[in-house]
């Protein structure tokens, strides 16, 4: 789909040099921040989720579910 956003000079010029520095294409670079920033706030959706579902119970469990979590989210592709 082709699209035309505005965003601030400097925040472009930036992104013009990381495309250069990445040897991929404008377009390229702005779908793979949008992807990334996607899966950011999903997996910060599935924390708060997980903190609200086990927030209430022992602080030892809640700690280690926690973890658990954290360390099987960094894992996965997403």
């Amino acid at each position: 789909m082709k699209t035309a956003i505005s965003v601030p000079d400097a925040l472009f010029e930036d992104g013009e040099r990381l495309a250069a520095e990445l040897r991929i294409s404008r377009s390229a670079l702005y779908a793979r921040a949008l992807r990334e920033l996607l899966l950011r706030l999903r997996s910060d959706e599935i924390r708060e989720s997980w903190d609200r579902a086990y927030g209430d119970g022992d602080p030892e469990l809640e700690r280690a579910l926690r973890a658990a979590a954290r360390r099987t989210l960094a894992r996965e592709a997403w």
